[in-house]
């Protein structure tokens, strides 16, 4: 049986191959183009949607942002909006960046245990 052809990563996604790649529903990207202007794939004839090679890695940016970093859709668009680089790396969510502190902490919950543990500990000390 044949294996099927992997796209060049220079070559255009659509919305239900990057999807996948990212593992959400196609709905989020949707969503996602809504709250970062930034996202902004060509839209053709029937509004179907071509992410460009710059807009895949943003679309895997926002997604390891929110999913493996914990942060806030707001803390997302304003460490976007701060001009932070691509290849910058991303600020901790346990130190944030001025721009991103004014978007409330944003822990992984693994932290947040950990954090409440340590004060129960205290209070029960």
């Amino acid at each position: 049986m044949a294996e099927p052809t992997r796209k060049s990563d220079q070559a255009f996604r659509t919305i239900g191959e990057l999807a996948n790649e990212l593992g959400v529903p196609q709905h989020i990207l949707r969503y996602w183009e809504t709250r970062f202007p930034q996202l902004k794939p060509l839209q053709r004839a029937g509004n179907r949607r071509y992410y460009r090679t710059a807009d895949v890695a943003l679309a895997h940016r926002i997604h390891r942002l929110l999913n493996a970093d914990g942060y806030t859709i707001r803390g997302v668009q304003q460490l976007l909006a701060g001009g932070a680089a691509d290849d910058a790396p991303t600020p901790s969510p346990a130190t944030p960046t001025a721009s991103a502190a004014a978007a409330g902490p944003a822990f992984p919950a693994q932290e947040l245990r950990a954090l409440r543990e340590t004060l129960r500990a205290a209070l029960d000390g």
